[in-house]
Parts: structure tokens; C-alpha cells; sequence
């Protein structure tokens, strides 16, 4: 019903039709209801083991359950659909225990293939080669970047969710992104993040932003004056690296949900797009229950 609600009063301009089949049997609102139903409640995440499922045990609520081939064609092209739902879902049912005085920032690699020497062959036009220091592992795909807001005791909230190619810097994508609309708050990122020239005081007074990154070690720095701030430079960084933390956790549930992660097994731009926005969708569905 809320699928139903909300394609009736947005979704549908993001997927319109303009030909004969305008209006076919089986909708666009069925279609998101058994990739959202069976991803969320079954944790079927291939689009082959979601129409098995339905064919199966779903043919009562959807009688007019196309073959695979065409229900695979048919969500390919609701990727935009899903892209708007998203975003409603994280800004509709957004926790009234959210700090927006606090954001945690970091990246997430979305994977179309591994490894050094392998050459990317899927949605060559939105993905790059990139490496991922935590895997230790150059991969080709994309980059989710999130800032989120922080929840005492609890898992963090997405205040902005992007996707970039996996080359893209993420102090790079976060200056695109988010450098110049967001304000009054502290955040709170990796030793990427560091850049205290951006960061000057001039923003700060603009925007009210200030960044907090672990310390990162300044080039060209003597051994005498390193040594001299070593426990000052260990005990904040330490400090930082524990706020952030949550982070971290928030990537670990979104992977566990939805893996999301994971995206070899998908052959086109618009499989990918509807392999990272409708695993979004996924994820936050349960807000409404």
C-alpha cells in the first residue's frame, strides 16, 4: 500500500510510459513490492532466486507474474524509481534521536570485480578502478559515500547517501558533494578527510563546520618535533578513531542486509543502479514497519 500510495503521487514520473503499453498487467508498483518483499523478509538478493520466490509462493497475490526475462527487463528500467524511493525513505522516517550537531563521513566500495589485474567490463561508464586500504584490494565498481548523523547508543542514521566512481578521492567527492551545503556541525572522518586548508577558519565562521580526522603525519616533519607531539597526536587520534567507530558498524549492517557490497553477478548500468538503490531501499524499508 505505500509502494501503491507513493508511486501514485511521485514515482511515477521517474518511470513513465509513453507508448501502447502504457498500462500493462502486471504494474511497476508489483514489481517494487516483490523485490522490496523478498529482499527485506526472505533475503533473496539475485533477481533470478526474487521471481522463484514469487512464481513459487507469491502467484495468489500476483497473478499476472511475468517470465524472468521479462520481470528482470521490466525493474531494469525502474532504477530511478528506486533512487527517488530511497531518498524519501531516509528523509520521511529520519529517528528523532538524531544528532545534527554530529556527522560521521566515510566510503564503501560497491564491487563489480577484484583484483589487480582485472579489467572492469559492466557499467564502464559510471565505474572505475579503485583500491580499498581496509581490504588491501584494487577493484573495479563504485563508491557509496555516506554522511550520517549520530544516534546515542545506537546505530547511525544516513543524513546523504552518493555514489561515485571507485577512483574518486573522497575528500574530492566530499567537497563536490557536500563542501558547500552543509553547516552547523562537527565531523568526524578518516586521515583522508584531513585537509586543514579547506577546513581554514574562514569556514569555520561561514559554515560552522569543523572537520576531526586522526592525525596525519606532516611531510618533511623533523624526528625531534614528531616525537615531542607523539602523545598528544596518539591519545586524539585515538579519541576521534573511537567516535567514528560507528561507522563503520553502519557499513557492516547495510553490508548484512543487503550485500550491497557485492556486485559481480550484475551485467549493466542499470543492473547496477538497481543493485545499489534498490539495496537501499531495502535496508530502510523497515522503517516503516
Amino acid at each position: 500500500m505505500y509502494i501503491c500510495d507513493l508511486y501514485d503521487k511521485e514515482l511515477k514520473y521517474y518511470c513513465q510510459r509513453y507508448s501502447n503499453n502504457s498500462n500493462p498487467a502486471f504494474t511497476d508498483q508489483e514489481i517494487m513490492t516483490i523485490y522490496l518483499f523478498a529482499g527485506h523478509c526472505q533475503k533473496y538478493f539475485q533477481i533470478k532466486d526474487i521471481h522463484n520466490f514469487a512464481s513459487e509462493y507469491l502467484s495468489s497475490w500476483f497473478p499476472e507474474l511475468p517470465s524472468y526475462q521479462t520481470f528482470n527487463l521490466r525493474l531494469n528500467r525502474l532504477d530511478e524509481a528506486f533512487r527517488v524511493l530511497s531518498q524519501r525513505l531516509i528523509s520521511s522516517f529520519m529517528p528523532a534521536d538524531c544528532d545534527n550537531g554530529i556527522s560521521l563521513i566515510d566510503s564503501l566500495p560497491v564491487m563489480t570485480c577484484a583484483g589487480r589485474n582485472r579489467q572492469g567490463k559492466v557499467a564502464r561508464e559510471i565505474t572505475s578502478k579503485g583500491y580499498c586500504s581496509t581490504k588491501n584490494q584494487y577493484y573495479y565498481g563504485l563508491k557509496l559515500h555516506a554522511l550520517t548523523l549520530r544516534r546515542e547508543g545506537k546505530i547511525l542514521f544516513p543524513d546523504s547517501l552518493m555514489f561515485t566512481p571507485a577512483e574518486d578521492n573522497d575528500l574530492t567527492a566530499f567537497k563536490q558533494l557536500w563542501g558547500d551545503h552543509i553547516c552547523d556541525t562537527r565531523i568526524f572522518g578518516d586521515k583522508i578527510y584531513s585537509d586543514f586548508e579547506y577546513f581554514s577558519d574562514d569556514k569555520k565562521q561561514k559554515q560552522n563546520i569543523e572537520m576531526f580526522t586522526p592525525v596525519k603525519t606532516v611531510k618533511g616533519q623533523s624526528e625531534q618535533e614528531r616525537q615531542s607531539r607523539k602523545a598528544y597526536n596518539d591519545l586524539f587520534s585515538s579519541a576521534v578513531s573511537k567516535i567514528r567507530q560507528p561507522i563503520e558498524s553502519f557499513f557492516n549492517w547495510l553490508n548484512e542486509k543487503t550485500t550491497i557490497q557485492r556486485a559481480q553477478k550484475v551485467r549493466s548500468t542499470k543492473g547496477l543502479l538497481i543493485h545499489t538503490m534498490g539495496k537501499i531501499a531495502i535496508a530502510f524499508i523497515y522503517l516503516i514497519f
